[in-house]
């Protein structure tokens, strides 16, 4: 009998990558290709959609290849992407009519800030959880609807694009909806990834009129909303197409309900933080949608077919890993690994703070005009200490969180799962650890959001029959236990001075 295994798309910021894993939850192979980040103006972010497409034919058709392996094996394929990056596209030519603005992108902090003067900032949380901020998917849409060129649609009577929009001709979706309407032909979404649009009500699970009308957001090009496993399949790729095969695309999830799932975070109290471009930290709440009062989002987490919805709070920091790759661009180090070695060479930052909040203060700040400090520099400054400092940064940040997560939901964390590219540094792991006071669990496979979408689309399909199973996958790598001797209160006290120096700072943009 042929092997069988599970295809996963991960569709990140900086680049996507497929990996084929087998049953055990072992990865079989995978592939990798970048993209370009595109920064038309400070403070805009944009990616070309038929590039990350592309990109994606490319990482399927390499994975397979690398092992011998034929489409047919593959039992079901699992998306998972990066969350409130928006586009918008042609029905009938599938071509976008603009590129897609990344979620880092700031271009609508001016529109949030009306709505913000307006008083409409409560009722937007009360309905989607989530702040009113540039980060979602709403101001985003909007935005395109009334930028993009009808011209670039290449239609010999350009209409204009809002008007087109309300008649039902264009279709928006996050990166997910886009990969699964050219892996199948259909336009749907996943509760995770509609719940991060700000469009969506959480509680009602629906697209909220109001919001719409706010927005400017016809609802004919929204996207069908469906579980995050769904054993409906959302279609299946064409026989004739660049597989050469029929397998259905049957789960998705927001790569950081990705990595919830693929930490096996199934139960109320369960905690997880990603370390990627920037670093998430979610806690599933159960069935209940927990409000928070210390700046942290209220999410849907994940849901099976036939299931309750599962909720999260999370905690958004929107640059960690990122500020390493910064400390690469400034030529401080050579890569990521050296930023480890560098970090290691000295007892202290000698009083150095890095805030990179080069896009502004996510969870629990949330200030759109923040922009990255050094603050406490002297002339005995070396790299060393700018590098250990923008790792220390890393972990004050994800404690910020912490603090406030605990506080919310009132359940102690008695562990915190990693994943994520950074977790690979050691000297991260146990300042971690001893800054939030928590053990910190480094899990065998580290490339859990990836594994999530997997297992979303396996469980669908009947690869997996129950979660008990990938529970018993999940195997512990190392364990970074606090260090009891580690003093850090008068370093986070210094940390939170450090940031207010950050805030309000970008009062020209």
């Amino acid at each position: 009998m042929t092997d069988t295994y599970v295809g996963s798309i991960d569709q990140g910021t900086t680049g996507t990558r497929f990996m084929v894993f087998d049953h055990d939850g072992n990865v079989v192979s995978q592939a990798y290709e970048k993209h370009e980040q595109i920064y038309p103006e400070p403070g805009w972010v944009e990616h070309d959609p038929m590039e990350i497409w592309e990109n994606t034919k490319l990482v399927i058709n390499e994975a397979l290849d690398k092992q011998g392996l034929d489409a047919d094996q593959l039992e079901s394929i699992g998306i998972t992407n990066q969350r409130e990056t928006t586009i918008i596209w042609d029905a009938e030519t599938g071509k976008p009519v603009h590129n897609a603005l990344v979620w880092q992108d700031r271009r609508t902090t001016d529109r949030v800030e009306e709505i913000q003067e307006a008083g409409k900032v409560e009722e937007i949380r009360e309905k989607t959880g989530l702040e009113c901020d540039a980060y979602f998917s709403a101001t985003k849409a909007e935005w395109i609807l009334d930028n993009a060129d009808p011209i670039k649609l290449q239609r010999s009577r350009p209409e204009d694009v809002r008007d087109r929009a309300e008649d039902g001709e264009l279709m928006m979706g996050t990166p997910d909806t886009w990969v699964i309407y050219n892996l199948t032909g259909n336009h749907i979404t996943d509760v995770s990834n509609a719940s991060r649009t700000m469009l969506y009500d959480i509680n009602e699970l629906e697209w909220d009129d109001e919001l719409l009308d706010e927005f400017n957001v016809p609802e004919e090009i929204l996207p069908e909303v469906r579980p995050s496993s769904d054993d409906e399949t959302y279609g299946s790729t064409d026989a004739d197409g660049f597989l050469g095969a029929e397998v259905p695309v049957a789960g998705a999830l927001g790569d950081q309900q990705a990595a919830l799932f693929g930490q096996t975070c199934f139960d109320a109290g369960d905690a997880k933080n990603t370390y990627g471009t920037g670093s998430f930290m979610l806690m599933n709440t159960g069935n209940e949608a927990v409000s928070s009062d210390h700046g942290l989002l209220t999410t849907i987490g994940f849901q099976k077919s036939g299931g309750d919805v599962q909720y999260a709070l999370e905690g958004s920091i929107f640059i960690t890993g990122a500020a390493i790759e910064w400390l690469e661009d400034m030529t401080l180090i050579e890569d990521a690994a050296e930023s480890e070695e560098l970090a290691r060479s000295i007892d202290s930052t000698d009083g150095v703070y890095v805030v990179p909040a080069f896009t502004g203060l996510g969870a629990p700040h949330w200030d759109q005009r923040a922009r990255g400090t050094i603050v406490g520099m002297t002339r005995g400054t070396r790299r060393e200490h700018i590098v250990r400092a923008t790792l220390e940064s890393i972990a004050y940040q994800t404690k910020d969180v912490a603090e406030a997560m605990v506080s919310d939901a009132d359940i102690d964390l008695s562990s915190l799962r990693v994943d994520g590219g950074a977790v690979k540094n050691n000297f991260l792991c146990q300042l971690q650890s001893n800054i939030i006071g928590t053990e910190i669990v480094r899990p065998v496979v580290d490339e859990t959001t990836a594994l999530g979408a997997a297992y979303a689309a396996g469980l669908a399909v009947g690869y997996w029959d129950t979660v008990d199973e990938l529970r018993d996958n999940w195997q512990v790598d190392r364990r970074f236990p606090v260090d009891e001797d580690a003093d850090i209160e008068v370093n986070y006290d210094r940390w939170k001075d450090a940031v207010e120096r950050s805030e309000d700072w970008a009062q020209d943009e």
